[in-house]
């Protein structure tokens, strides 16, 4: 099972994911968070609730980082591995 869901603000957007995040939810993902970022306004992805994330799903993170988005987690396993692939910068 894979959920994404976009919040719209003023400020920034926030893109959030719940479920399993694998090789088949990858380009989803990608794809939105290319669109928002580029309008121009920052770009937080929110990891909620996932249950799974394998390697497509790690270098996607990797590669969203790259482009600026902001990483967020809630969860002890993700918000490890949004620290180990984004170190200090929480």
């Amino acid at each position: 099972m894979f959920r994404i869901s976009t919040v719209k603000a003023s400020s920034h957007t926030t893109i959030m994911v719940d479920g399993q995040l694998m090789s088949d939810s990858v380009e989803t993902v990608e794809s939105c968070c290319d669109e928002e970022i580029s309008t121009g306004k920052p770009v937080e992805l929110l990891l909620r609730d996932l249950t799974t994330i394998d390697q497509a799903g790690r270098a996607l993170l990797c590669r969203l980082s790259r482009k600026g988005v902001r990483l967020l987690a809630n969860g002890v396993y993700t918000s490890y591995l949004v620290e180990a692939l984004n170190p200090g910068k929480h």
